[in-house]
């Protein structure tokens, strides 16, 4: 139980750093260039919501991993997602990208805390 304790820990701080940090770095000043199709409102609105709506996601995610009598097969799966997810981002980003370290930790120890 307490590596699902950690792997939720991890993805709550991958979920605020997901939507604090993006939203200074990448989708504020992408919503200040108005231009293309960031210059439709409903764009706009589309992309920071689906943004912070991702976050939500992986908040949703913590709480599976400490919902009691949450199923160790569906733990697993979020774990592997997980650990797929933060190794793909390493990959692509040779290592850039701020998120992989707390995406693969937490699919690491959602796997070992599934069994």
């Amino acid at each position: 139980m307490m590596w699902l304790w950690a792997s939720a820990i991890l993805m709550a701080i991958t979920a605020v750093i997901h939507s604090v940090a993006g939203e200074k770095r990448l989708i504020g000043p992408a919503l200040a260039s108005n231009q293309g199709v960031l210059a439709v409102p409903f764009a706009r609105k589309v992309m920071r919501g689906a943004w912070h709506l991702t976050s939500l996601f992986m908040l949703s995610n913590a709480l599976v991993m400490i919902w009691p009598d949450s199923p160790m097969g569906l733990c697993r799966v979020i774990g592997g997602f997980w650990l797929v997810i933060g190794l793909f981002s390493l990959a692509t980003s040779r290592g850039k990208h701020v998120g992989w370290p707390t995406l693969t930790a937490a699919g690491v120890t959602a796997l070992i805390g599934a069994g």
